[in-house]
C-alpha cells in the first residue's frame, strides 16, 4: 500500500468551549469564598469594574444598573409535605421561560451568542453529550499536586465504609465538625436533637468512624485520642488505661501519684511514658491542605407560619458588581490607538459577560436548592431517618438542566436549614426499586425492614437466611438482591444466619 499525502474535506459536530463559558462553568462550582477571591482578582484586572455599596432598594434605575442584586432577594415557597408544581414557580422566578424554550444550538454557540448580545447563559445544556467540562480548565498536573486535606481522606474512607444511608449522613456531619487536628468538636447530644435522632445512632457512627486512619481522629479529647492509638496496638491495659487518665499528673511530672494510680514500679512507669510519647496527639495534622476556613451558608432554609419552607440566597455571599458607565465613556473618548481600543472595549465585554454570569449563577443556585428542599421537606420537618432517596438526575429532570451543571452547583454550596448546615450534596441518598413498580424505596427504610426482621427472631428456627429476607422483602414490595441484603447485614453488624441460630441455641 503506497503512502502518500491529501487533502479532505469532512463535516462535523463539536462542542466549542469559550473562555467566557469556561468561566461560567467554573464560577457554578466555587464556594461563597473562593468566589469572592476570584471577584477580587477581577476588580484589579478590570478597570471598568466596581463594587455596587449602594442600597438595591433605591431608584428603579440604581437598581437595573446594578444587575446583579435585586432578583436574588427573593423568597421562594414549596409546599411543607407536599409535591406541589414548582416547575411554573421557577419559570416565574427566572426571567419567565423554561429550560426547553431556550435556544438548543451548540452549547459553546450559544453561549457566544449570549455574551455578545448580553443575553443569559444556557444550563440546561452545559455539560451535555456534545462534550465534557469535567476538566473546567483545571489541569491534569494541578489535580495531582493539590494536597489532600483531612476531610477528604476521611470522606474517601466513608466511601468505602459500607454505611446505611443514614449512618453516613450523620458521618458527613461528623467529618464536617473535626478540625484540622483531628478532634470531634460536636456536642453528641445537640447534634442528636439537631438531626431528629436518638443519642445511640450518633455514637454508633462515631464508634465506626474511630477506626478511620490516621488513628486517633474522631476523639473528642487528648486521653481518647491517645486511648484509641493504644487500644489500635493492644497496649491499652489497665496500667495504661489509669496513665492515660492522668495526664495532668504526668505533666506536673508527679511521678510518686502516677505510680499510685497505674499501681506499677518506677521502671514500668519510664516505659509506659516512652510509649505515650510515641503516640500522636494531634493525628490530623499530618494532612496538607488549605487551613479550615469558617463555613457561610449560600442559602437560607426557613419555615414560615403557614407550613411553607422559604428558601432564599444570603445576599451576604453574592458580590454585587456594575460596570462603571462614566469611567468607560471617559477612557473611551481619550484612546490612542487600535490596541487601547480593542483593551477598553475587551474589559467593556469582560465586565459585562461576569455580571451576567454571577448573576445567573446565583440563580442558578437558587433554583436547584428550591428543588432539594422540595424533594427533602419531609427531612426537614421530622429529621433524618426521613432523607428520600435522591439522585443528580432527578433534581436535574425537574428544574431542567444537565447533571454535570447540578453537580458543580451542589459542590461547596451550603444550605442553613432549621436542622443545621449542610451541604448540598448531603441530600442526595441511593433507593431501591419498588417490585411492584410504584415508588422506590429509600436504602435506610430497607436496612430498617432487614434489622426489624432479624431483629423479631427469637428461637434458633426462626432465624431468617438471607435468601428468606428476600423472599420476604419482595413480598412487600422491595425488589432487592440477595447480595445486598448480606451486604446491608454486614454494614448494621449483624451476623450471618449460622452464627445467630448458633447464639440464640447458647442462649436457650
Amino acid at each position: 500500500m503506497a503512502l502518500g499525502q491529501r487533502l479532505e474535506i469532512r463535516q462535523g459536530q463539536g462542542l466549542v468551549i469559550t473562555p467566557q463559558l469556561q468561566q461560567a462553568i467554573k464560577l457554578l462550582q466555587l464556594s461563597n469564598i473562593e468566589l469572592e477571591a476570584f471577584v477580587e482578582e477581577e476588580l484589579e484586572k478590570n478597570p471598568l469594574l466596581s463594587r455596587d455599596d449602594r442600597d438595591t432598594t433605591a431608584e428603579p434605575e440604581i437598581a437595573e444598573q446594578a444587575a446583579a442584586s435585586d432578583d436574588f432577594d427573593v423568597d421562594h415557597v414549596s409546599e411543607h409535605h407536599a409535591a406541589s408544581d414548582m416547575d411554573a414557580r421557577h419559570d416565574d422566578l427566572y426571567d419567565g421561560a423554561s429550560p426547553g424554550d431556550r435556544a438548543t444550538g451548540d452549547a459553546g454557540e450559544a453561549a457566544q451568542e449570549a455574551f455578545q448580545a448580553g443575553g443569559d447563559i444556557d444550563w440546561s445544556r452545559a455539560g451535555g453529550s456534545g462534550g465534557s467540562f469535567e476538566t473546567d480548565g483545571e489541569g491534569f498536573e494541578d489535580r495531582l499536586v493539590a494536597e489532600k486535606t483531612l476531610a477528604d481522606h476521611l470522606n474517601d474512607q466513608l466511601a468505602v465504609a459500607g454505611l446505611s444511608d443514614t449512618d453516613r449522613a450523620i458521618a458527613t456531619v461528623l467529618i464536617d465538625s473535626v478540625d484540622e487536628g483531628g478532634y470531634l468538636r460536636a456536642d453528641l447530644m445537640e447534634l442528636a436533637e439537631r438531626l431528629g435522632c436518638e443519642p445511640e445512632l450518633i455514637e454508633q457512627v462515631l464508634t465506626v468512624l474511630q477506626g478511620f486512619e490516621p488513628t486517633g481522629v474522631f476523639a473528642r479529647d487528648v486521653p481518647e485520642c491517645l486511648a484509641l492509638q493504644l487500644k489500635e496496638r493492644d497496649r491499652y491495659d489497665p496500667a495504661m488505661e489509669a496513665l492515660v487518665q492522668n495526664l495532668e499528673l504526668l505533666a506536673r511530672r508527679d511521678m510518686a501519684s502516677l505510680k499510685r494510680a497505674c499501681a506499677v514500679d518506677d521502671e514500668d512507669l519510664r516505659d509506659m511514658i516512652a510509649e505515650l510519647k510515641g503516640l500522636t496527639p494531634r493525628p490530623g495534622a499530618c494532612f496538607g491542605g488549605e487551613p479550615s476556613q469558617p463555613i457561610t451558608a449560600d442559602v437560607f432554609i426557613r419555615e414560615g407560619s403557614n407550613g411553607l419552607w422559604h428558601v432564599e440566597l444570603n445576599t451576604d455571599t453574592l458580590p454585587r458588581l456594575l460596570v462603571d458607565q462614566r469611567y468607560h465613556a471617559q477612557v473611551s473618548g481619550g484612546v490612542r490607538n487600535d490596541a487601547e481600543k480593542v483593551f477598553v472595549s475587551e474589559c467593556l465585554a469582560q465586565a459585562n459577560w461576569l455580571i451576567r454570569s454571577l448573576d445567573q449563577r446565583a440563580k442558578t443556585v437558587l433554583k436547584v436548592a428550591s428543588e432539594i428542599v422540595r424533594q427533602q421537606d419531609m427531612f426537614l420537618a421530622y429529621g433524618i431517618e426521613h432523607l428520600r432517596p435522591l439522585n443528580l438526575k432527578t433534581v436535574a429532570d425537574a428544574i431542567g438542566m444537565h447533571e454535570s451543571t447540578v453537580s458543580r452547583v451542589t459542590s461547596n454550596k451550603y444550605l442553613n436549614t432549621p436542622r443545621g448546615l449542610f451541604e448540598m450534596k448531603f441530600f442526595f441518598t441511593a433507593s431501591i426499586a419498588s417490585s411492584s413498580g410504584g415508588e422506590a424505596h429509600s436504602a435506610e427504610s430497607v436496612r430498617h425492614k432487614i434489622k426489624g426482621l432479624i431483629d423479631a427472631e427469637r428461637e434458633a428456627e426462626a432465624v431468617l437466611s438471607d435468601d428468606a429476607i428476600v423472599d420476604i422483602l419482595k413480598e412487600a414490595g422491595v425488589d432487592i438482591a440477595r447480595r445486598t441484603v448480606a451486604k446491608y447485614r454486614e454494614a448494621m453488624r449483624i451476623p450471618s444466619s449460622v452464627e445467630r441460630r448458633r447464639l440464640l441455641k447458647q442462649v436457650g
